[in-house]
């Protein structure tokens, strides 16, 4: 809700395209339901406005991955991809066809729309970064990679005096694994992040860096740590996403100091 009601504050209404009613759908959803704060009711309804000449659109018929991206629409982008959080992620269909908040959703669906938002951001705030998710290459003696599955990141921001940081992220009810009563990283998350960074940093120049970034639960305890692994730095933290905007993008911006400080 928070992001919803800051992104149409900030200008993207501007630049949206009138062929789609996607924004518009979105916020008749929210402004219809009933958990949504008053005061971010009214906002919608400000903002609802711009979208007197857009038709409203079911929801099941909106399809945000069909939607393409041009020069002209690349602003928007992030705010579409919300939309797509809101509709496809927190919005259920009763049997009688009323639309309500989601109490519970898929962790992988969310995992994938967590990990849009935070690939948007850096897109839109950071473009000097070129956040992507890039393919790793496996660093062979020979170029014998049959069988080798492929290693694709989350997202890889690269600046322009060579550093990268590739980070993957992660969205669980339950952050920590829990073996004989010791809890413990997710093993298969550390050894994840730990093969993209060494596949990359051929050379072993050490400007190559991971970060596991999960998003912040309910349980007292928090994943945060920082590891130096054969000359790399490997990062385990969380973003509270129960924030207002301002703050969400204050703790995205804090990785981007903490490891570019001098690209930026």
């Amino acid at each position: 809700m928070y992001l919803m009601t800051f992104m149409m504050k900030n200008s993207y209404v501007g630049y949206i395209n009138r062929k789609h009613g996607v924004i518009e759908t979105t916020i008749t959803l929210l402004i219809k339901q009933g958990n949504v704060k008053i005061e971010n009711k009214s906002v919608l309804k400000k903002d609802l406005l711009f979208f007197d000449s857009v038709d409203y659109i079911e929801p099941s018929a909106i399809k945000c991955d069909k939607i393409r991206y041009q020069r002209n629409n690349q602003s928007y982008r992030m705010l579409l991809n919300i939309c797509r959080l809101v509709i496809d992620g927190l919005l259920l269909s009763t049997e009688q066809g009323m639309i309500k908040m989601a109490t519970f959703l898929d962790d992988q669906r969310m995992s994938h729309l967590y990990e849009k938002f935070i690939l948007e951001y850096f897109r839109y705030h950071h473009p000097e970064l070129r956040a992507n998710p890039d393919q790793v290459q496996w660093n062979l003696d020979d170029d014998n990679d049959t069988w080798l599955p492929n290693m694709i990141t989350d997202i890889t921001l690269k600046s322009k005096d060579g550093r990268v940081l590739i980070l993957d992220a992660k969205y669980y009810g339950q952050q920590m694994q829990s073996n004989f009563d010791v809890q413990t990283y997710r093993n298969a998350n550390l050894y994840q992040i730990y093969t993209y960074v060494k596949n990359w940093d051929k050379d072993q120049i050490g400007n190559v860096a991971g970060m596991l970034l999960y998003a912040k639960t309910s349980e007292e305890f928090q994943p945060a740590n920082q590891f130096s692994m054969g000359g790399n730095k490997i990062t385990v933290g969380s973003l509270d996403l129960n924030l207002p905007f301002n703050e969400i993008a204050g703790q995205l911006e804090k990785i981007v100091t903490d490891y570019f400080a001098e690209a930026v």
